[in-house]
Protein backbone atom coordinates (compact mmCIF):
# COMPACT_ATOMS: atom_id res chain seq x y z
CA UNK A 1 0.00 0.00 0.00
CA UNK A 2 1.28 3.49 -0.81
CA UNK A 3 1.42 6.13 1.40
CA UNK A 4 0.08 9.53 0.66
CA UNK A 5 2.37 12.36 2.14
CA UNK A 6 0.73 15.40 3.55
CA UNK A 7 2.11 18.78 3.71
CA UNK A 8 3.77 20.32 6.82
CA UNK A 9 0.83 22.04 8.73
CA UNK A 10 2.84 25.11 7.80
CA UNK A 11 1.58 24.53 4.08
CA UNK A 12 -1.42 24.21 4.95
CA UNK A 13 -1.63 27.57 6.56
CA UNK A 14 -0.08 29.36 4.19
CA UNK A 15 -2.16 31.83 2.23
CA UNK A 16 -2.19 31.64 -1.31
CA UNK A 17 0.01 33.91 -3.58
CA UNK A 18 -1.22 37.65 -4.28
CA UNK A 19 -1.39 37.60 -8.02
CA UNK A 20 -4.99 39.94 -8.98
CA UNK A 21 -3.96 43.46 -9.82
CA UNK A 22 -4.69 46.46 -6.92
CA UNK A 23 -6.43 47.94 -9.54
CA UNK A 24 -8.82 44.77 -10.23
CA UNK A 25 -9.55 44.15 -6.49
CA UNK A 26 -10.44 47.92 -5.93
CA UNK A 27 -12.80 47.97 -8.46
CA UNK A 28 -14.38 44.39 -7.69
CA UNK A 29 -14.71 45.53 -4.14
CA UNK A 30 -16.10 49.07 -4.62
CA UNK A 31 -18.59 47.37 -7.14
CA UNK A 32 -19.98 44.58 -4.16
CA UNK A 33 -20.03 48.13 -1.74
CA UNK A 34 -22.41 49.45 -5.07
CA UNK A 35 -24.37 46.87 -4.95
CA UNK A 36 -25.54 46.45 -1.52
CA UNK A 37 -26.55 50.10 -1.51
CA UNK A 38 -28.67 49.60 -4.60
CA UNK A 39 -29.72 46.10 -3.15
CA UNK A 40 -31.05 47.69 -0.32
CA UNK A 41 -33.76 50.45 -1.46
CA UNK A 42 -34.37 51.50 2.00
CA UNK A 43 -30.53 52.71 2.05
CA UNK A 44 -31.45 54.74 -1.01
CA UNK A 45 -35.16 56.20 -0.22
CA UNK A 46 -33.80 57.39 3.40
CA UNK A 47 -30.46 58.86 2.12
CA UNK A 48 -32.37 61.17 -0.41
CA UNK A 49 -35.27 61.95 1.94
CA UNK A 50 -32.86 62.70 4.90
CA UNK A 51 -30.70 65.30 2.98
CA UNK A 52 -33.83 66.82 0.69
CA UNK A 53 -35.03 67.15 4.29
CA UNK A 54 -32.41 68.83 6.24
CA UNK A 55 -32.35 70.97 3.12
CA UNK A 56 -36.08 72.36 3.68
CA UNK A 57 -35.46 72.75 7.34
CA UNK A 58 -32.41 74.85 6.91
CA UNK A 59 -33.93 76.83 3.70
CA UNK A 60 -37.37 77.23 5.29
CA UNK A 61 -37.06 77.44 9.17
CA UNK A 62 -33.67 79.09 9.85
CA UNK A 63 -33.64 81.25 6.39
CA UNK A 64 -35.87 83.97 7.98
CA UNK A 65 -33.43 83.86 10.73
CA UNK A 66 -30.40 84.73 9.04
CA UNK A 67 -29.21 87.70 7.38
CA UNK A 68 -26.43 87.33 5.15
CA UNK A 69 -24.99 90.69 3.33
CA UNK A 70 -24.31 90.99 -0.27
CA UNK A 71 -26.57 87.92 -1.26
CA UNK A 72 -29.48 85.96 -0.15
CA UNK A 73 -29.56 83.55 2.68
CA UNK A 74 -30.55 80.10 -0.07
CA UNK A 75 -27.77 81.19 -1.98
CA UNK A 76 -25.30 81.29 0.96
CA UNK A 77 -26.60 78.30 2.19
CA UNK A 78 -26.83 75.75 -0.93
CA UNK A 79 -23.28 75.80 -1.28
CA UNK A 80 -22.14 74.66 2.51
CA UNK A 81 -25.02 72.11 2.70
CA UNK A 82 -24.19 70.34 -0.39
CA UNK A 83 -20.25 70.20 0.44
CA UNK A 84 -21.49 69.39 3.90
CA UNK A 85 -23.88 66.15 2.10
CA UNK A 86 -20.60 64.60 1.48
CA UNK A 87 -20.00 64.02 5.42
CA UNK A 88 -23.64 63.06 5.62
CA UNK A 89 -23.00 60.41 3.30
CA UNK A 90 -19.88 59.23 4.24
CA UNK A 91 -21.18 58.60 8.10
CA UNK A 92 -22.24 55.29 6.46
CA UNK A 93 -19.18 53.95 5.59
CA UNK A 94 -18.21 53.47 9.34
CA UNK A 95 -20.99 51.45 9.47
CA UNK A 96 -20.68 49.07 6.88
CA UNK A 97 -17.13 48.78 7.27
CA UNK A 98 -17.47 47.72 11.02
CA UNK A 99 -20.60 45.30 9.23
CA UNK A 100 -17.83 43.96 6.84
CA UNK A 101 -15.33 43.54 9.93
CA UNK A 102 -18.43 41.56 12.36
CA UNK A 103 -19.78 39.31 9.62
CA UNK A 104 -16.63 37.79 8.30
CA UNK A 105 -16.41 39.43 5.40
CA UNK A 106 -12.87 41.14 5.80
CA UNK A 107 -11.55 37.73 7.10
CA UNK A 108 -12.69 36.05 3.48
CA UNK A 109 -11.10 38.59 1.58
CA UNK A 110 -7.68 38.06 3.45
CA UNK A 111 -8.02 34.09 2.37
CA UNK A 112 -8.10 35.53 -1.55
CA UNK A 113 -4.86 36.30 -3.80
CA UNK A 114 -5.84 39.86 -3.83
CA UNK A 115 -3.99 42.53 -2.34
CA UNK A 116 -4.69 43.49 1.14
CA UNK A 117 -5.27 46.93 1.18
CA UNK A 118 -7.77 46.82 -1.80
CA UNK A 119 -10.65 46.82 1.04
CA UNK A 120 -9.98 50.13 1.71
CA UNK A 121 -8.89 51.28 -1.32
CA UNK A 122 -12.30 49.58 -2.92
CA UNK A 123 -14.21 50.80 0.00
CA UNK A 124 -14.01 54.05 -0.06
CA UNK A 125 -14.01 54.10 -4.08
CA UNK A 126 -17.10 52.66 -4.21
CA UNK A 127 -18.75 54.94 -1.13
CA UNK A 128 -17.14 58.48 -3.49
CA UNK A 129 -18.38 56.76 -6.98
CA UNK A 130 -22.26 56.81 -4.15
CA UNK A 131 -21.75 60.49 -2.85
CA UNK A 132 -22.32 61.46 -6.51
CA UNK A 133 -26.23 60.48 -6.21
CA UNK A 134 -26.27 62.35 -2.96
CA UNK A 135 -24.37 65.24 -4.22
CA UNK A 136 -27.05 65.09 -7.71
CA UNK A 137 -29.97 65.01 -5.26
CA UNK A 138 -29.24 67.78 -2.54
CA UNK A 139 -27.88 70.02 -5.60
CA UNK A 140 -31.56 69.37 -7.64
CA UNK A 141 -33.32 70.39 -4.64
CA UNK A 142 -30.99 73.37 -4.02
CA UNK A 143 -32.57 74.50 -7.08
CA UNK A 144 -35.97 74.03 -6.46
CA UNK A 145 -35.93 76.01 -3.11
CA UNK A 146 -34.41 78.88 -5.19
CA UNK A 147 -30.49 78.72 -5.17
CA UNK A 148 -28.95 80.13 -8.28
CA UNK A 149 -25.12 80.38 -9.30
CA UNK A 150 -23.70 83.35 -10.44
CA UNK A 151 -20.24 81.84 -11.33
CA UNK A 152 -20.79 80.30 -14.61
CA UNK A 153 -21.01 76.95 -15.91
CA UNK A 154 -16.89 76.18 -15.41
CA UNK A 155 -16.79 76.87 -11.54
CA UNK A 156 -20.08 75.33 -11.26
CA UNK A 157 -18.93 71.88 -12.44
CA UNK A 158 -15.41 72.63 -10.83
CA UNK A 159 -17.24 73.08 -7.39
CA UNK A 160 -19.39 70.03 -8.07
CA UNK A 161 -16.06 68.19 -8.62
CA UNK A 162 -14.52 69.86 -5.76
CA UNK A 163 -17.49 68.36 -3.62
CA UNK A 164 -16.54 64.75 -4.98
CA UNK A 165 -12.61 65.44 -3.97
CA UNK A 166 -14.06 66.27 -0.17
CA UNK A 167 -16.24 63.48 -0.15
CA UNK A 168 -13.38 60.97 -0.44
CA UNK A 169 -10.84 62.93 1.63
CA UNK A 170 -13.36 62.71 4.37
CA UNK A 171 -14.21 59.07 3.65
CA UNK A 172 -10.72 57.87 4.87
CA UNK A 173 -11.76 59.35 8.26
CA UNK A 174 -15.17 56.97 8.50
CA UNK A 175 -13.45 54.19 7.52
CA UNK A 176 -10.97 54.69 10.32
CA UNK A 177 -13.74 54.93 12.99
CA UNK A 178 -15.62 51.79 11.42
CA UNK A 179 -12.80 49.91 11.88
CA UNK A 180 -12.04 51.21 15.37
CA UNK A 181 -15.77 51.04 16.63
CA UNK A 182 -15.82 46.70 16.19
CA UNK A 183 -19.46 47.57 16.08
CA UNK A 184 -22.14 48.85 13.35
CA UNK A 185 -23.84 50.17 16.50
CA UNK A 186 -20.79 51.75 17.64
CA UNK A 187 -19.62 52.87 14.23
CA UNK A 188 -22.79 54.63 13.71
CA UNK A 189 -22.31 56.98 17.29
CA UNK A 190 -18.73 57.37 16.71
CA UNK A 191 -19.68 59.16 13.46
CA UNK A 192 -22.16 61.52 14.77
CA UNK A 193 -19.45 62.87 16.11
CA UNK A 194 -18.30 64.71 13.23
CA UNK A 195 -21.52 66.31 12.79
CA UNK A 196 -21.28 69.26 15.06
CA UNK A 197 -18.09 70.53 13.71
CA UNK A 198 -20.67 71.58 10.25
CA UNK A 199 -22.31 73.76 12.57
CA UNK A 200 -19.33 75.41 14.09
CA UNK A 201 -17.92 76.13 10.53
CA UNK A 202 -19.40 78.31 7.69
CA UNK A 203 -21.15 75.78 6.10
CA UNK A 204 -24.86 77.08 7.55
CA UNK A 205 -24.04 80.47 8.71
CA UNK A 206 -21.82 83.76 8.41
CA UNK A 207 -18.63 83.10 10.64
CA UNK A 208 -18.83 86.70 11.97
CA UNK A 209 -22.21 86.08 13.55
CA UNK A 210 -20.72 83.85 15.98
CA UNK A 211 -18.96 84.68 19.81
CA UNK A 212 -16.10 85.60 19.58
CA UNK A 213 -13.95 83.21 21.00
CA UNK A 214 -15.62 80.50 18.78
CA UNK A 215 -14.81 82.42 15.52
CA UNK A 216 -11.18 81.66 15.70
CA UNK A 217 -11.41 77.82 15.59
CA UNK A 218 -14.47 78.36 13.20
CA UNK A 219 -12.64 80.53 10.85
CA UNK A 220 -9.48 78.11 10.34
CA UNK A 221 -11.11 74.32 10.51
CA UNK A 222 -11.24 72.53 7.15
CA UNK A 223 -14.96 72.50 7.00
CA UNK A 224 -15.33 76.32 6.63
CA UNK A 225 -11.91 76.59 4.01
CA UNK A 226 -13.92 73.51 1.44
CA UNK A 227 -17.62 75.51 2.19
CA UNK A 228 -16.09 78.71 1.06
CA UNK A 229 -14.23 77.22 -2.04
CA UNK A 230 -17.81 76.01 -2.59
CA UNK A 231 -19.12 79.25 -2.56
CA UNK A 232 -16.72 81.46 -3.84
CA UNK A 233 -16.84 78.94 -7.62
CA UNK A 234 -20.79 78.75 -7.49
CA UNK A 235 -21.16 82.36 -6.41
CA UNK A 236 -18.53 84.06 -8.51
CA UNK A 237 -17.51 87.89 -7.44
CA UNK A 238 -20.86 88.33 -4.83
CA UNK A 239 -19.21 85.84 -2.90
CA UNK A 240 -15.50 86.49 -3.01
CA UNK A 241 -16.34 90.15 -2.22
CA UNK A 242 -18.12 89.47 0.54
CA UNK A 243 -15.34 86.66 1.25
CA UNK A 244 -12.19 88.93 1.25
CA UNK A 245 -10.40 86.73 -0.93
CA UNK A 246 -10.40 85.06 -4.71
CA UNK A 247 -11.71 81.92 -4.98
CA UNK A 248 -8.32 80.26 -5.76
CA UNK A 249 -7.39 80.81 -2.12
CA UNK A 250 -10.09 78.99 -1.22
CA UNK A 251 -9.59 76.60 -3.62
CA UNK A 252 -5.60 75.97 -2.82
CA UNK A 253 -6.48 75.78 1.27
CA UNK A 254 -9.36 73.55 0.68
CA UNK A 255 -7.05 70.83 -1.21
CA UNK A 256 -4.51 71.69 1.02
CA UNK A 257 -7.20 70.43 4.22
CA UNK A 258 -8.35 67.07 2.22
CA UNK A 259 -5.08 66.16 0.72
CA UNK A 260 -3.97 66.21 4.62
CA UNK A 261 -6.71 63.94 5.48
CA UNK A 262 -5.97 61.11 3.16
CA UNK A 263 -1.95 61.41 4.01
CA UNK A 264 -3.50 61.22 7.85
CA UNK A 265 -5.98 58.97 7.83
CA UNK A 266 -5.34 56.81 4.80
CA UNK A 267 -1.66 55.19 6.59
CA UNK A 268 -4.31 55.13 10.14
CA UNK A 269 -6.91 53.21 8.15
CA UNK A 270 -4.20 50.72 6.86
CA UNK A 271 -2.29 50.50 10.41
CA UNK A 272 -5.64 49.65 12.23
CA UNK A 273 -6.87 47.31 9.58
CA UNK A 274 -3.48 45.30 9.43
CA UNK A 275 -4.10 44.56 13.14
CA UNK A 276 -7.30 44.02 13.06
Amino acid sequence: MSVVSLPASSALAQPPGRTTSMLLSTLQVARRALLRYFRNPQMVVLGTVQGAMFLLIFRYVFGGAVNVSGTSYVDFLIPGFVMTSVLFSGMGASTAVAEDLQQGFVDRLRSLPVPRACFLTGRAAGDTVWNLWGLAVVSAVGFAVGFRPHGGTGNELAAFGLCVVFGFAFEWLFIVLGLLAGTPQAAQGMALLVFPFTFVSSAYVPVKTMPGWMQAFAQNQPITFMSDAVRALALGHPATAELGHPAGFYVTWALVWAAGAVVLFAPLALARYSRS
